[in-house]
């Protein structure tokens, strides 16, 4: 690849993480460069997967009549032969795909975890159904589990332990984003919560957006939010492992998105008025506690992760001999 193309890459990958969450790029930046380089490569493919799938830009609904042409199915076929094709190592015209395959083959992420991530794009396809919070989170491995997999990999992670709790941070974000996204989602006919928790707080899944349910809807995201919690806690046991810097971009990252649970729970029924977020000073406030609790990482670290009891198992890993199937502790 030439300097020029390559410069080209990674001005249209930081343009994608720019506009696609500026949650995740504030935090990118404290990356060493190689490693930010390959991050932003990495969102960049799974940010143009998204909207491809979706028919959007960037996150945002693309123009009318590129709706109404719109076919999900043939996209997302399109999606995984690309993939393919981009392991194999041919030529990738489309920007997106060449930054994965530069990412992909240069830190040997695995295949099975881009297949595993598309796999969440053909469950929005499908229109799958989410009756238990395992359903749930069964999608938010797909969407956001394998993704911090992905992640944990370009950061030279390759014990299994690690990448369990790199696996956590991506389930706790994509818990925090469906419950500030109840509304939105519901706008394109998507509910990821667990239709038992809405069936108890007296809510029919498919009248989630009534605005008599507010109320109702509240605890329920509150519940979630209060559900992402062992999981960030468990991934934070995993900064220990990392590069200094990347720990640092790591916990900043945590801290911005637990930090958007915490405002939809404060927020109550209100918290689908107007998309909650994290003011520029609260970033910084976050990305000065993110460099203590990467710095506390270093010292006291034991070799060994403690075992993960009561959270729920990725696929092709063993749950714990004892230990619940609920949320408990991240110990």
């Amino acid at each position: 690849m030439t300097t020029q193309a390559g410069q080209n890459l990674m001005a249209h990958a930081t343009q994608t993480i720019e506009v696609g969450s500026k949650s995740f790029a504030a935090a990118a930046k404290l990356f060493p460069p190689a490693t930010r380089r390959a991050v932003l490569m990495l969102y960049a493919w799974c940010r143009h997967c998204d909207d491809v799938v979706d028919g959007q830009e960037l996150g945002f609904a693309s123009a009318p009549m590129a709706q109404v042409t719109h076919d999900a199915p043939f996209e997302l076929d399109r999606l995984y032969d690309n993939t393919r094709r981009a392991y194999e190592g041919e030529p990738m015209r489309d920007p997106a795909f060449a930054a994965f395959q530069e990412v992909a083959l240069g830190h040997a992420i695995a295949p099975r975890y881009a297949y595993d991530h598309l796999a969440g794009f053909a469950m929005d396809v499908n229109e799958a159904r989410y009756r238990t919070i395992d359903d749930t989170l069964r999608y938010c491995y797909h969407v956001a589990g394998v993704v911090g997999l992905m992640m944990a990999s370009i950061m030279g992670a390759r014990d299994e332990a690690v990448l369990d709790r790199a696996c956590d941070l991506g389930l706790a974000f994509q818990l925090t984003n469906i419950a500030r996204d109840i509304i939105d989602d519901a706008a394109i006919g998507r509910c990821y919560v667990p239709d038992a928790w809405l069936l108890e707080a007296g809510i029919q899944p498919d009248l989630v957006a009534l605005p008599r349910h507010r109320a109702a809807l509240a605890t329920v995201a509150a519940r979630l939010v209060d559900h992402a919690e062992p999981y960030y806690a468990s991934a934070s046991i995993g900064l220990a492992a990392l590069p200094l810097r990347s720990a640092w971009a790591i916990a900043t990252a945590r801290n911005v998105y637990r930090q958007i649970g915490v405002e939809v729970k404060r927020r109550g029924p209100r918290a689908w008025d107007k998309r909650v977020g994290t003011s520029k000073a609260t970033k910084l406030r976050l990305l000065a506690l993110g460099g203590l609790q990467a710095l506390a990482s270093r010292f006291g670290a034991s070799r060994e992760l403690p075992v993960r009891r009561g959270l729920w198992q990725r696929p092709g890993r063993a749950a714990p001999a004892t230990g619940s199937a609920g949320p408990a502790t991240a110990a």
